[in-house]
């Protein structure tokens, strides 16, 4: 996979896009995100990537959407923009996705972390939605996903005053799993993608959808939802070999069905 905006490569079952617009601070634009979003189907259509990482650089995980190439937009030019891009196939990607943040992550490129599952960042990330000193409002999940994770005050605070936080913070509220030095936030970062990658792929499949729909559902329905995946792994491989292996006091071997 070559891109002019993205790096993409594979690491032990680990899909890994770097985002590198530097020039502009990993700013949006169509073309990468267009790229980003190939990236990540070319990983989800991959059976040999079981966990993704979305990273970018030192400086900047991503600053936010290019204002140059948005200030002349009409209504009729956003209402798809990003629900056919990157942030809708993260809505629908079965398998798990870390993002790994250092220094800026602004508007658009906050509504990348937060459209991941987990986040590693590093002690200089900043995590903020400013879109309104420009007139707008987050467009990609922002005000939903923030409220969802910090509660409704924290999450108006950062909607209309557009203040960023720091990454202690951002670890207090729950916006992240874990804060390391930046010269550690790749290694950490593959660690965690390393474990999860290693453990049998249709459970984690189903443990993913299980936590997303609890956003959504009633905890009845959430209880019910979970107890008929939780019957379906009964019907897999990986279930009986798991736990003859246990029993056997030996190391599983995963199939993946």
């Amino acid at each position: 996979m070559t891109y002019e905006m993205v790096i993409a490569s594979i690491e032990d079952y680990i899909g890994i896009i770097q985002l590198n617009r530097p020039e502009a601070l990993n700013a949006l634009n169509d073309r990468f995100l267009g790229e980003l979003a190939d990236a990540l189907k070319t990983f989800i259509q991959d059976d040999e990537v079981r966990c993704i990482i979305i990273t970018g650089s030192e400086k900047s995980f991503c600053a936010g959407a290019d204002l140059k190439e948005m200030v002349s937009r009409e209504p009729k030019d956003m209402i798809e923009r990003f629900t056919s891009s990157i942030f809708g196939l993260l809505r629908q990607c079965p398998k798990p996705t870390i993002a790994a943040v250092s220094g800026y992550c602004f508007a658009g490129g906050c509504e990348l972390a937060l459209a991941c599952d987990m986040i590693v960042a590093s002690k200089t990330a900043q995590f903020g939605q400013p879109e309104i000193n420009v007139g707008i409002i987050p467009g990609a999940g922002g005000t939903q996903r923030w409220t969802r994770t910090v509660g409704k005050a924290r999450a108006m605070e950062i909607m209309l005053t557009g203040a960023p936080i720091d990454a202690q913070r951002a670890l207090e509220w729950g916006i992240v799993n874990r804060v390391v030095p930046f010269d550690e936030l790749l290694s950490e970062t593959k660690k965690l993608a390393a474990t999860i990658a290693s453990k049998p792929a249709l459970a984690v499949r189903m443990a993913k959808d299980a936590v997303l729909k609890a956003q959504d559902l009633t905890l009845g329905s959430g209880l019910d939802y979970e107890n008929r995946l939780f019957a379906f792994l009964f019907g897999t491989e990986d279930q009986k070999e798991g736990m003859r292996a246990f029993i056997e006091k030996r190391k599983p071997q995963w199939k993946g069905r």
